[in-house]
């Protein structure tokens, strides 16, 4: 059975990456991984807040312009400090890492600031990553703050790194703009080689006991897969980039449907935390299963087969299935 597959311009041996998780902030974790089949490792995510010495920046970035006007040329601060010793560790890390593994392994930034990334990308670049994915956290408290002016940010973010690095830039897109299409299209345009869908924000809730709000891990499950699945239909053969199903992989029959709705790559994290580095053994066996079962000879043969690509008019495709599912529930 050919598993194979390509993420980022990387030959992979099947689908399966360990997305930026605990697990993958240790090396026995990451050497386990590879050897229960694990295709590609992303590794844990670096904050800007844990490396950056003058948290101020940050805070100007999420509050400063609260009350300005849409206009504004910029919302980015100059330049964030990644010359720490946690930086330094992380760098160090990523060495360790590949030179114990044969599988690309993947740097993950996550954090608000532009400068910053520039010059981090930079050193990890020479640290000799695969690639690098970008995780833009931002989320807009002023109800002055237009969607477009988040979008911008978003946008010039990934403009400017790309602008420093050569080696493959995947960006992990969040479902909350008014048109994830659309940014999906500008995030291409601005450089991304990759693109996984989507983020996973954190879990909010109160504690009534402290009178405190909480935010906590989302662990996910396959119940997750939904709007994974869709955009990953809607966006196949549309733009010149991989996608990676990234939210609600948790078992054999989830990798295939995200294959066939047109992800080149899924990233597991969840499934991986519950049930531990061989679990991804037991995927990949499911799949060989199902494949057989069912005549595949390869991943590349089901990839995007049900995919909106294969229909003429994507939106109304979309539509009938909203109202067949309430008739058919409604029956």
């Amino acid at each position: 059975m050919d598993f194979t597959t390509q993420f980022l311009g990387l030959q992979l041996k099947n689908p399966l990456i360990a997305s930026a998780s605990p697990l993958t902030a240790s090396l026995d974790s990451i050497k386990k991984l590879e050897d229960n089949g694990i295709a590609a490792v992303i590794m844990h995510s670096l904050f800007e807040e844990e490396i950056n010495h003058e948290l101020h920046q940050v805070d100007y970035f999420i509050h400063a312009h609260s009350n300005s006007n849409a206009e504004a040329s910029t919302y980015l601060p100059t330049e964030v400090d990644f010359d720490n010793l946690q930086s330094e560790q992380y760098l160090e890390e990523i060495r360790r890492a590949k030179s114990a593994v044969n599988i690309p392994i993947i740097a993950s930034l996550n954090g608000v600031s532009a400068g910053g990334w520039i010059k981090y990308g930079k050193k990890l670049q020479e640290a000799g990553i695969d690639g690098l994915e970008l995780n833009i956290t931002y989320i807009p408290t002023s109800i002055d703050m237009t969607g477009d002016v988040v979008e911008k940010m978003y946008i010039e973010t990934v403009k400017n790194l790309r602008e420093h690095i050569s080696i493959p830039l995947n960006v992990k897109m969040n479902a909350y703009f008014s048109n994830p299409a659309n940014m999906a299209k500008r995030f291409v345009e601005a450089g991304a080689n990759g693109l996984s869908i989507f983020d996973n924000p954190t879990r909010v809730d109160v504690d009534l006991e402290l009178l405190t709000a909480l935010q906590n891990a989302n662990i996910t499950s396959s119940k997750s897969i939904s709007e994974t699945l869709r955009w990953c239909a809607i966006l196949y053969n549309k733009l010149p980039c991989s996608l990676c199903a990234n939210t609600g992989i948790h078992s054999a029959e989830d990798v295939l449907k995200a294959v066939m709705s047109g992800a080149d790559a899924t990233a597991l994290a969840s499934a991986l935390l519950l049930h531990g580095e061989a679990y991804a053994k037991d995927i990949l066996l499911g799949m060989d299963e199902w494949m057989q079962k069912h005549e595949y000879e390869s991943i590349a043969q089901m990839k995007g087969s049900i995919s909106h690509a294969h229909t003429d008019n994507p939106s109304a495709y979309e539509r009938n299935s909203y109202m067949y599912s309430l008739q058919h529930y409604r029956d």
